[in-house]
C-alpha cells in the first residue's frame, strides 16, 4: 500500500478541510454550546494535520476517540490512514458522514462512546469520574473493530482527562499503538504503552 503524494494538491484539499471544520464549528457554538453545555470544542486542526502527517506510513489503522464533525478523521484518511471515528452525539455522525462525502473520503464513523463494553475508570486515588466524556453504548460493535485493532489512536481531552485516555489504551490498546493526545497549551503527544515517545510533556496543573 502506498501513501497518498503529499503535494500542494493534497496540501490545499487539507486546507479546504480545515476550513470548512472552523467554519461548522463557528456555527455550531453560536448555535448549540451558546444554549448550554456541550463537550465539542474543535481541535487545533493545522497543529492536529502536522501531527499525522508526521507519523503516516503504509497501512496504518487510525481511530479518533470522541470524532464530533469528523474533520479529523477525514483528514486521516486523505492523508492515507484506514480512518475511522466514534461519536457519541449521533447529531454529529451524521455531520461528519456529509462532510465526508463532501470531501470524497472513505472515512468511517459510528454512533457510540469510545469506552469499550465493561471499562470503568479508577484513577489512582480511587477517582471514578471521567470528566465530561458521556456515558452510552460501546461502538466498537457497530464499528467491527476493538481498540488493539487500530496503529494510531488520537483524542482532544478536556484538561484534566488526560489519564482516563491513558488508562483505556493501558487496559484496551495495543501497547505498541500511539496514542497521540492534543492538548489545548501543549500541542500534539504522542504516547506508547503509557510513555510519552514524541512532542513536549504534560504542564503541571
Amino acid at each position: 500500500m502506498t501513501l497518498p503524494v503529499l503535494d500542494d494538491a493534497l496540501r490545499a484539499r487539507l486546507r479546504d478541510l480545515c476550513a470548512v471544520g472552523w467554519e461548522f464549528f463557528d456555527r455550531f457554538d453560536r448555535t448549540v454550546r451558546e444554549r448550554g453545555f456541550h463537550a465539542f470544542v474543535a481541535s487545533e486542526y493545522e497543529v492536529v494535520c502536522e501531527a499525522l502527517i508526521a507519523h503516516r506510513a503504509p497501512g496504518l489503522r487510525f481511530l479518533e476517540l470522541g470524532s464530533a464533525s469528523g474533520v479529523i478523521t477525514i483528514m486521516a484518511d486523505l492523508l492515507g490512514y484506514d480512518a475511522h471515528g466514534i461519536e457519541l452525539d449521533h447529531s454529529l455522525v451524521v455531520t461528519a458522514r456529509e462532510m465526508a462525502r463532501r470531501f470524497e473520503s472513505r472515512a468511517r464513523f459510528v454512533s457510540g462512546s469510545f469506552f469499550p463494553t465493561g471499562y470503568s475508570y479508577h484513577s489512582a486515588e480511587g477517582e471514578v469520574r471521567t470528566g465530561t466524556i458521556g456515558e452510552g453504548s460501546s461502538g466498537y460493535l457497530e464499528l467491527g473493530l476493538a481498540l488493539d485493532d487500530f496503529d494510531v489512536v488520537f483524542g482532544y481531552p478536556w484538561g484534566g482527562e488526560e489519564p482516563v485516555l491513558l488508562d483505556l489504551m493501558k487496559h484496551f490498546g495495543n501497547p505498541e499503538s500511539l496514542l497521540l493526545m492534543h492538548g489545548v497549551n501543549d500541542g500534539v503527544r504522542g504516547y506508547r504503552g503509557g510513555r510519552l515517545v514524541w512532542g513536549a510533556p504534560l504542564r503541571p496543573r
